[in-house]
């Protein structure tokens, strides 16, 4: 008689239970072949329940989520208890680097929001400390898991658009002031970053993804224009790669909260790629020399590749696709779509631009010394 084997399970810990969160409780509600949630940490010993409450999650489907859950409001004193093989960080940008680190100490991996750290030299101690410990960090990088974005990503691989030309990025997040007004923490130099190192992160790491390339210089700009914050609320600028395009970034937080903006283009031989995202719409086009749009026939290679159920879900939650990534990874040995090299060279070109703004000269990527991004607390941005 034979009998159909056993997924493994992986125990998954969430530290931080604020706002992001939900789409991480949401995702593991929806992968519970693969992925048990044992744990759930916030200084704020509400925070858990109240999480559970918004993710809106009910029934048998939240009493299956729930049934190994304990809740903590210390992290240490969770892994030393419930030894997670996945932890979720979600704490704070400027608490990542010492929360990750605790996490790969105890031995579990890791799935980290952007931005990996506050510094360079810390994003690459994360990387090389999992890399040493055969433990994987997958990034909150969530553009690389849209729909067709990893067939983009394989056809430029392989040379089927050609040489590449240029790049532009665009980033319009706005935020009014009370979201920066009711964290003390959050558009401060020292635990958060402005538009470019909280918002813009995500679309730097999609444009060294689809080109398939990394960045070899930077100069920037930035701005504050309109929001109470520390840090920029505007950033422009044009980074070189190391296959010689060039991309234009721009990046603001200072535009309306109700019409979110991310739009990319990739001018290269054989195709012009542009995928747009606006109002929590997504659209892609991409345009042969002849003016043909090869949109659908991508849709129709990746439904063919991952089924119409995970797209559906990582249409909806691409956190669903980061937590089946990383449980792919961690279980066969592979390397995470979003890994720990994309998050230490995301931080190192965000960090890269803003010394570019404090030299207010060119400055060359990867960084070879430390930067600190409270070193901007210097520049005046009125």
């Amino acid at each position: 008689m034979s009998t159909t084997p056993q997924t493994k399970k992986l125990k998954a810990a969430i530290i931080g239970c604020g706002r992001v969160s939900v789409k991480h409780i949401k995702a593991i509600s929806r992968l519970q072949d693969q992925i048990e949630l044992c744990a759930l940490v916030d200084t704020n010993q509400d925070a858990p329940q109240n999480l559970l409450s918004g993710s809106k999650i009910k029934g048998s489907r939240l009493r299956a989520l729930t049934s190994s859950m304990k809740s903590y409001i210390n992290y240490k004193d969770m892994l030393e208890d419930v030894h997670p093989d996945i932890v979720a960080i979600t704490v704070p940008s400027g608490m990542h680097f010492e929360v990750a680190k605790a996490c790969l100490l105890a031995g579990a991996n890791i799935l980290l929001e952007k931005p990996m750290t506050m510094s360079n030299t810390e994003a690459l101690e994360l990387y090389n400390m999992a890399e040493s410990k055969g433990l994987k960090i997958a990034m909150g990088h969530i553009y690389r898991y849209f729909p067709i974005v990893s067939l983009l990503h394989e056809d430029m691989v392989n040379g089927v658009f050609g040489k590449v030309g240029h790049g532009s990025v665009i980033v319009r997040w706005g935020h009014e002031n009370e979201y920066y007004t009711q964290a003390a923490w959050r558009g401060t130099w020292k635990s958060d970053g402005g538009a470019l190192m909280n918002q813009t992160v995500h679309a730097l790491d999609l444009m060294c993804y689809l080109m398939n390339t990394e960045a070899s210089k930077v100069n920037g700009m930035i701005a504050n224009r309109f929001r109470e914050m520390e840090a920029e609320d505007t950033a422009l600028g044009i980074f070189t790669f190391a296959n010689g395009a060039l991309c234009q970034v721009e990046g603001t937080t200072a535009t309306f909260p109700n019409d979110h903006e991310a739009s990319f283009f990739i001018n290269a031989e054989k195709a012009c790629v542009r995928i747009a995202l606006r109002k929590g719409k997504p659209s892609y086009s991409i345009t042969t020399p002849k003016g043909k749009n090869l949109a659908f026939k991508y849709l129709r290679r990746y439904l063919k590749k991952q089924g119409l159920s995970y797209t559906i879900n990582v249409a909806k939650n691409p956190h669903y696709g980061i937590y089946h990534d990383l449980y792919t990874a961690a279980t066969t040995g592979t390397q995470p779509i979003a890994d720990a090299r994309s998050g230490y060279l995301s931080v190192d070109m965000v960090l890269g631009f803003y010394k570019s703004v404090l030299t207010k000269s060119e400055v060359a990527l990867p960084l070879t010394e430390e930067f600190q991004i409270e070193e901007m607390k210097s520049v005046s941005l009125k």
